[in-house]
Order: C-alpha cells, then structure tokens, then sequence
C-alpha cells in the first residue's frame, strides 16, 4: 500500500488470531486500570458525603441528585471490574477473540457511565458552591469539553481512516 507521497505503509501485524486477542487484551487491561484507579477514588468520596454534616443541609433536589449520582458510580465501578470478572470466568474456554469483543463493550459503557457520573458529581457541587443558576450552564460547558476530549479524536481518526480505506 502508498500514501499520497509514494510512500510504502505497512498493512498492518502480522499476528495470529490468538496474537492480536492477546495483544488487544493487555492494551484493554491498561486502560481499564488507568480509569478504574479514578472511578474507585470518586466513589469512594462520593460514599462518606452522605455521613457528613452538612449533608442534612442540603435541598431535597441536591439529595436527589447526589443519589442519582451514586447510583451512576456504582454502575460505572461495575462496567470496568466487568472485564475482570469476564476473563477471570472465561479463562481456558479458549474464546479470547469474543471475550476482547464483550470487555472492549464494558469498558466503553464504563466510560459513558462516568461521564454521567462525573456530570452529575459537577452538577451537584456546583449548585452547592454557586447557589446561582450560573452551575448547570458551567456543568454543560464540561461535559462538552470532555465530549470533545474523550470523543473527538478518536471519532475524527476513525472518520480519517475510513475515508484512506
């Protein structure tokens, strides 16, 4: 294959089956472990802010959200210890490609579910420390920056690459 240059491209590894699922699960296992070390850490603070004081304090819409939001922690915590769990039951079953296929899915929910989680953290914290409406417009200016950081490139590689094939 050439590029636009003349250039001579690589089509790719050469690896077996079992090679590229191998690889792809280590690539996996790294990121998960890059966002799971964040998620523990938020939820675990978002575990005490019930057993605070000020907790009492706060508007039933505040207790709402601040549920909603844990709830939302709990299931991203769970979508990327998924992975995990999946492997550690499928080992020896030899279907490593399927299982890449179903923990690659796990941990894409994963980071939508943070993003929810991270959302709804932003919302609740801004609307205490702002007390003005001002924070949900600051929360969507947020969520659009990491839409566009967690989202952006790899849609515009994806799109640039499909348009090469």
């Amino acid at each position: 294959m050439e590029s636009a240059g003349g250039q001579q491209i690589p089509e790719g590894r050469h690896e077996s089956v079992e090679e590229r699922a191998d690889r792809r699960w280590n690539e996996l296992l790294q990121e998960v472990r890059v966002i799971q070390t964040g998620v523990q850490i938020l939820f675990g603070f978002l575990l005490t802010v019930v057993f605070t004081p000020r907790f009492t304090t706060l508007s039933q819409t505040d207790k709402t959200i601040y549920v909603v939001t844990v709830v939302l922690g709990a299931a991203t915590t769970g979508a990327l210890i998924g992975p995990v769990t999946l492997h550690r039951l499928v080992t020896g079953r030899r279907i490593k490609p399927e299982t890449v296929l179903w923990a690659s899915w796990m941990a894409i929910a994963g980071a939508l579910l943070l993003l929810a989680t991270v959302t709804s953290v932003l919302l609740l914290i801004l609307r205490v420390a702002m007390h003005n409406s001002a924070a949900p417009w600051v929360v969507v200016a947020l969520v659009a920056w990491f839409l566009l950081c967690w989202f952006g490139p790899p849609t515009w590689a994806r799109y640039r690459n499909a348009r090469q094939m």
